[in-house]
């Protein structure tokens, strides 16, 4: 692998973190994190958040993203 097109490849990977680092950012701001679905299980000690309808509205969304992407490029 030449350097030029491992230089691409690095640059691609560094827009596609900036992406989805911008997406969590709007997405703690907009409520994301505080779904009806989400559980927060508290101990003495210990605590643990699973974001159970956190995960299904990303999943749903990058879905529809993705499938118009897809269907764009044929």
């Amino acid at each position: 692998m030449d350097l030029q097109s491992m230089g691409k490849m690095l640059v691609l990977l560094a827009l596609g973190l900036a992406i989805v680092g911008a997406l969590f950012w709007v997405g703690g701001r907009m409520g994301l994190g505080s779904l009806p679905g989400n559980f927060k299980f508290e101990g003495e000690n210990w605590s643990c958040y699973v974001p159970i309808m956190a995960s299904i509205v990303i999943s749903l969304l990058l879905t529809v993203v993705l499938n118009v992407i897809i269907r764009w490029f044929r």
